[in-house]
């Protein structure tokens, strides 16, 4: 009997994908140039570009730093809670 693994994507990433993507396109690099800069794997960086899977803060500082974009550019955009 085999068991079937279903995935499911994070509840919630710490980088906005698209900004990654966006900001890697105008980089003029590809997603395999990226990946192998940074020192991750090309389906990882798929990954987490389409939103299957979460950056570790260091991958997401190591995207920063190759784009040569501020790293707050890439972060998830959090809502402000009031505090009373």
């Amino acid at each position: 009997m085999t068991s079937t693994r279903v995935r499911t994507r994070p509840r919630a990433l710490d980088h906005e994908p698209e900004a990654i993507t966006w900001a890697r396109k105008k980089a003029g690099l590809t997603k395999r140039a990226l990946a192998r800069e940074i020192g991750i794997s090309e389906q990882l960086m798929g990954e987490i570009e389409s939103g299957w899977r979460n950056a570790t803060p260091a991958n997401l500082i190591k995207i920063a730093n190759a784009l040569n974009c501020p790293l707050v550019s890439l972060e998830r955009k959090r809502g402000w809670t009031e505090v009373p």
